[in-house]
């Protein structure tokens, strides 16, 4: 099979594909892997680490688009890429369809079959490939937070952990998971004062087991959020639902009665976003300042240190790039449940449920939709 590795072209966005190592296993593999240069120079992998890997170096994205069956890439692709694809293509990469009308229409056109990154799952349900960039966005949740609390950035002045005489800052994280509970775990190392609301109990009992005194942990309901936010310092929002719109858990009344000069750290805005005064942002201008609140809402934040990122995301989406070119896409699609559960759109037909409830648009079931 023909793969390939086009450039990211999102802003400040660093990340790659494959990297010269797992461009290599696939080459073993007996495939073809075409990619453009400068792939991940940022990331200090020039063309020649590619060359030796036995990959093929072009010189345009468009080139990749041509040679390729399969296409490798990171973020969602942007229009010109979009119309770059064609029918009977395949597309693996993070979508993100569901707060996303324009992408899905134009995928839908192009006739590619595109699996998303996010919503491939595992024998115990977990998402696998989104967890990597998960645990990096919630590591760097606490970083970004830290430094918009500081006066010069719009923030209320006030250090993450305090210092002797001093109380540390509060900081709520909404969501469990693995972006929420590394982000508690930035917190906590920072001597932050930390609250984690979920409403998954289980999870709650998970952290309380994993991080005792160091972490409140807070069952969700409405008035929990109310209380904890409106006190809060900084707030992560880290709720997820696989594949949909993330749940807006923060009103606009609610931001409006934080402290001034606040900060919401938004990782769920790739889905939308957990408050509703969230819009995405760009690593180029990350924050604004909304009802006298602090928003950073970058929607590829682990692409600003794209060297661990991309590392993380290549262990984690090898093992699929390799069962998707030595199994042929649809094949491979139809025997693995868990790879399957990653498909959104086929033959020009969205096949996640989720996504379809999103944008209101009809579905059809993944292996009818594969023909059986």
């Amino acid at each position: 099979m023909r793969i390939g590795v086009p450039k990211e072209i999102k802003v400040h966005e660093y990340r790659a594909g494959l990297l010269p190592a797992a461009a290599r296993e696939v080459v073993a593999h007996g495939h073809e892997v075409f990619v453009e240069t400068g792939l991940a120079e940022r990331q200090g992998f020039g063309d020649d680490d590619y060359r030796e890997a036995g990959a093929k170096v072009v010189e345009t994205a468009a080139e990749v688009f041509e040679q390729a069956d399969l296409i490798v890439k990171v973020k969602e692709p942007q229009p010109s890429e979009i119309a770059m694809l064609r029918h009977g293509q395949v597309l693996f990469t993070y979508l993100h369809l569901a707060p996303d009308r324009q992408q899905t229409e134009g995928l839908l056109a192009s006739g590619v079959t595109a699996i998303a990154y996010e919503t491939v799952t595992d024998a115990r349900g977990r998402l696998p490939l989104l967890a990597p960039m998960s645990e990096v966005a919630g590591r760097m949740a606490v970083q970004a937070g830290a430094h918009c609390l500081e006066l010069a950035q719009g923030g209320r002045g006030v250090l993450v952990g305090g210092v002797a005489g001093v109380p540390p800052a509060k900081v709520v994280v909404l969501g469990g998971g693995i972006a929420g509970s590394n982000a508690v775990r930035a917190a906590i190392g920072l001597e932050a004062s930390v609250v984690c609301i979920d409403v998954n109990i289980e999870r709650l009992y998970q952290l309380d087991e994993r991080f005792g005194a160091s972490l409140d942990t807070i069952y969700s309901t409405r008035q929990a959020v109310e209380n904890y936010v409106r006190e809060a310092d900084l707030v992560i929002g880290a709720a997820l639902v696989p594949g949909a719109s993330a749940p807006r858990i923060i009103s606009r009344d609610l931001v409006r009665e934080m402290k001034r000069g606040a900060v919401i750290v938004d990782i769920s805005i790739d889905q939308g976003g957990t408050a509703e005064t969230s819009r995405p942002t760009t690593h180029v201008n990350p924050t604004y300042v909304e009802e006298g609140v602090v928003h950073y809402c970058v929607t590829n934040m682990p692409g600003a240190v794209a060297r661990t990122s991309t590392q993380a995301l290549n262990n984690a989406t090898l093992p699929f790039v390799l069962a998707l070119a030595d199994e042929g896409p649809i094949d491979a699609l139809r025997s693995d449940p868990h790879l399957r559960a990653g498909l959104n759109v086929h033959e020009r037909k969205l096949t996640h449920p989720a996504v379809a409830d999103a944008l209101a648009i009809a579905w059809v079931e993944p292996l009818l939709a594969l023909g059986g």
